[in-house]
């Protein structure tokens, strides 16, 4: 068996606020909705190889009364490693006041990366290899 990918389903309290945030600070582009049009309970962003999924937390307890107690933005993070440009994004993230939780830190396993937590509470690391 070989996997082909992870894609990551979060639960927010605002879809469209969601994607609209992924896609105009973070540089992924919008996919589906579900419905197409507004108010959303489903949702998804990509760019390149990276894919997340949001769904509105109210539609998903409807479905499934046990995750009511489940806070968003719980004890997950994503990890997404950048071509190129990450210093780029880190300063577009900080002109949006995001939190900032790990500043710009060069690693000893090679990779150059920030942390910080979007409006939902999801905590995001960003990585781009160091050149040699």
């Amino acid at each position: 068996m070989k996997f082909q990918k992870v894609t990551p389903n979060l639960f927010v309290r605002n879809v469209a606020a969601a994607i609209e945030y992924y896609c105009d600070v973070l540089g992924f582009s919008k996919g589906m909705t579900v419905p197409e049009q507004a108010p959303y309970v489903f949702g998804s962003v990509t760019n390149g190889a990276v894919e997340i999924f949001f769904n509105d937390q109210k539609a998903v307890v409807a479905e499934h009364p046990e995750l009511a107690s489940v806070p968003i933005g719980g004890a997950l993070t994503l990890y997404i490693e950048v071509e190129s440009g990450l210093e780029d994004l880190l300063k577009k993230v900080k002109q949006r006041e995001a939190k900032i939780n790990m500043p710009l830190t060069e690693q000893f396993y090679g990779m150059k990366e920030f942390g910080m937590v979007d409006p939902e509470g999801w905590m995001l690391t960003f990585a781009e290899r160091m050149k040699k």
